[in-house]
């Protein structure tokens, strides 16, 4: 039998180990993983020349803007940066113009990315006002999981109305559909805020008095009381503090089902790098102090955090520069994740493994994306190349984003994405996107289009 596309002379990541094979690939499935003479022939054969073949990421928390925010972002240049950093499955995240939050606006969604994304994408959407109306939202819109935030009101659900919120994640139990969560709690937000405006506190110091940890903390602590209630499954969002953290480990040591991220930028960066670089590197929640960060990195290694995300957020320069209570928050991080990640792998601070497990395999197990997250004989052909040896440093100017601004700018990384393949198919090759606008595929989660 002849298939469509053979790739050879590589470095293999399997669930097994890494090997020195290639892979046989028909449509959009990998058919064979084996020692080059023991490949079927091809349509096409790609000598990857030695370079590591790694699964595709999987990010779970990706804001790709378009409609009413095109100017910030759109599908097609959003799903060029995930193809230009190696991710070839985006999930998307509601807070838009208009809001994801109904059969209708989902659907519309869907159908605005169709012609314009290169990469897979699958959709968040908020909780509608009515509770009755998630299932239509999943079964008939095609959305994949619920993303609620606890710090505003973005959707149908008031933050601070506890009997619609438990209305709602019981519906996401019966469903079986994960809800993310923006874990900061709105009423301490909002005592914090009058507090700083009283004392007249301005500037980055009164920012992160009212995003303290403990603004984390209580959301966490509050969105496990209401999981343990409803029997919801909730993944925490951006994780960024050891309060934070240890309120999560606590909830997970009670059984709950809960999962969470943590962000390079949380990883990497600290509160000194926000003072120095100002709002270019303004998140939420914020960057912190060391102890945090290390904190972080010692609850990743010894796997109690579940997965790494980008949060990428683009906007233009100039937005996050005004007064910093209305700056928008957020980096692009598409781009830059995996170099960065693959970095702290070269450096010995992080084990390929676990970066695949996290940025991978796990999400996909999450978001119950069969075949996805994994190279193995019969799943997705989702796969990047990546030169481990290649050193370069971060130039947002040529970012495929529009948002050509990172707080990385500078930086020397060393491993980058060469090649890229999306359902079997070739999407960005050295740099360059050479899938056209609607080669990618919108994954829903019980059916896929």
């Amino acid at each position: 039998m002849t298939v469509d596309l053979v790739l050879k002379n590589a470095r293999v990541f399997t669930p097994n180990g890494i090997f020195n094979a290639g892979l046989a690939i028909e449509g959009d499935r990998i058919v064979r993983v084996a020692k080059e003479t023991n490949l079927p022939p091809a349509s096409e054969t790609v000598n990857l020349n030695g370079d590591l073949l790694l699964p595709g990421l999987v990010d779970i928390h990706v804001h790709l803007r378009g409609q009413g925010l095109s100017y910030k972002e759109d599908f097609y240049t959003g799903t060029a940066a995930a193809a230009a950093g190696g991710v070839t499955t985006v999930v998307d995240m509601p807070n838009n113009i208009p809001v994801t939050m109904s059969v209708e606006t989902v659907k519309e969604r869907i159908k605005s990315a169709g012609d314009k994304i290169v990469v897979n994408v699958a959709f968040y959407s908020a909780f509608p006002e009515k509770h009755e109306e998630a299932k239509r939202i999943v079964v008939e819109g095609g959305a994949i999981a619920f993303k609620f935030f606890m710090s505003r009101k973005v959707g149908g659900i008031d933050p601070k109305d506890n009997s619609a919120i438990l209305e709602a994640l019981r519906e996401a139990a019966g469903l079986d559909v994960p809800v993310a969560i923006h874990a900061e709690d709105i009423r301490l937000i909002e005592e914090r805020k009058k507090k700083v405006e009283l004392l007249e506190k301005e500037g980055i110091e009164a920012y992160l008095e009212v995003h303290s940890p403990s603004v984390e903390k209580a959301a966490i602590e509050r969105a496990a009381g209401l999981a343990e209630e409803t029997g919801a499954k909730i993944h925490i969002c951006h994780l960024s503090s050891s309060k934070g953290l240890g309120a999560v480990l606590a909830a997970k040591k009670k059984g709950l089902q809960v999962s969470c991220e943590v962000t390079p930028h949380h990883l990497l960066l600290t509160v000194e790098d926000l003072k120095s670089k100002g709002a270019t590197a303004l998140v939420n929640p914020p960057l912190r102090p060391k102890r945090d960060v290390d904190s972080l990195w010692k609850a990743l290694r010894d796997g109690s955090i579940d997965v790494l995300a980008s949060d990428h957020a683009p906007h233009r320069l100039e937005e996050k520069f005004p007064p910093i209570w209305e700056a928008k928050t957020g980096i692009s991080g598409l781009e830059t994740m995996l170099p960065l990640l693959l970095t702290q792998v070269d450096r010995g601070l992080l084990t390929l493994e676990t970066l695949i497990r996290m940025a991978s395999e796990r999400p996909a197990e999450i978001l119950g994306l069969e075949g996805r997250g994994r190279i193995v004989e019969g799943g997705y052909a989702d796969l990047v190349v990546v030169d481990p040896s290649e050193r370069f440093r971060i130039d947002p100017s040529t970012f495929h984003s529009k948002a050509k601004h990172s707080p990385f700018e500078g930086w020397t990384v060393k491993g980058r994405p060469v090649k890229t393949f999306v359902n079997g198919r070739l999407v960005m090759d050295e740099g360059e996107i050479v899938a056209k606008p609607g080669d990618g595929r919108v994954i829903r989660r019980l059916r896929e289009a």
